[in-house]
């Protein structure tokens, strides 16, 4: 599912008063660390995680990591922190067209 800029901009919205949920940690991915992501993006649909990496290319190839092996949407990336959203199968979160 590709997400549109309309969409992109509510999820934004709805996850801006939210606190990261997962924290990555100097040892950076491990199976660990992507079955929390499994676990809280199929709990919550929209999260945020706080990704403690070197420089900005370093985040980056993480973020595409995660989301690869996961299936979510970067929604936004501000410094160390991330948006990613994955619909779950009964979605709580209604999307805009």
């Amino acid at each position: 599912m590709s997400l549109n800029e309309r969409q992109k901009k509510y999820l934004r919205t709805l996850a801006h008063s939210k606190k990261p949920v997962v924290l990555t940690g100097a040892a950076g991915i491990s199976e660990a660390l992507l079955a929390e992501v499994d676990v809280a993006l199929t709990r919550h649909e929209l999260i945020k995680m706080r990704i403690n990496a070197a420089d900005r290319e370093e985040r980056q190839a993480m973020i595409e990591a995660i989301t690869g092996t996961t299936g979510a949407e970067l929604v936004q990336r501000i410094g160390h922190v991330a948006v990613l959203y994955r619909q779950a199968e009964k979605p709580q979160i209604t999307l805009p067209k």
